[in-house]
């Protein structure tokens, strides 16, 4: 269960620095998300399709910043 939760919120802090405008900020936060939503596809807690869903969105979001 705190895998799952750290995978979230880790998607959570992405989201809010991109909300707030703050690309070098969200760029940096998504570089640590990555991983954890790796890790949460490899132990099986997510679809691999779901992380790279995840993963697809939010690099979406971060280069619709500039």
């Amino acid at each position: 269960m705190a895998l799952r939760s750290r995978g979230r919120t880790a998607i959570k802090k992405v989201l809010k620095a991109i909300q707030a405008g703050d690309k070098e900020a969200a760029t940096a936060l998504f570089r640590q998300a990555v991983p954890e939503i790796d890790k949460l596809a490899s132990k099986g807690l997510i679809a691999k399709n779901r992380a790279a869903h995840y993963k697809s969105r939010l690099n979406a979001r971060l280069r619709a910043m500039s």
